[in-house]
């Protein structure tokens, strides 16, 4: 069994975010999303792994349960699910308080940074995000 290392990522919303009908963008959401995932995975991985890996997306699911506003105090909770391979299975959750505005299920692929070919993590590395359970 184990236990996956959340990871809570403050968002800052800009005047830009905000759309015609005086709410974030939908979109925004997405790269809120990107940033939340990189900043986790550059908190939890050590140095030599973050400078030998890249992440691009390659899906994202996102559900929206309400919408957000420029003076809104916004937290992206992200946890990594499991790792198969060069790919990763994210989650994040969007909130406001304890108000969820969206969910989101993300996979992510795994690239050397020399080669911009997949790669898979060391398992060494998946434990940091991923502890057994004692």
């Amino acid at each position: 069994m184990t236990s996956a290392i959340a990871h809570d990522y403050p968002i800052a919303i800009s005047p830009a975010d905000i759309d015609f009908m005086g709410h974030v963008n939908n979109a925004r959401y997405l790269a809120w999303v990107q940033d939340a995932v990189v900043a986790h995975w550059r908190k939890l991985a050590p140095p030599q792994a973050v400078a030998r890996h890249l992440w691009v997306a390659l899906r994202h699911e996102i559900t929206y349960r309400k919408p957000a506003f420029i003076d809104d105090q916004v937290i992206a909770t992200v946890v990594l699910e499991k790792v198969h391979g060069a790919r990763a299975f994210y989650a994040t959750l969007i909130k406001r308080g304890e108000d969820v505005l969206a969910e989101v299920k993300s996979s992510w692929c795994c690239l050397d940074a020399t080669t911009r070919r997949p790669a898979r993590i060391a398992q060494d590395v998946i434990a940091r995000f991923l502890p057994k359970d004692a």
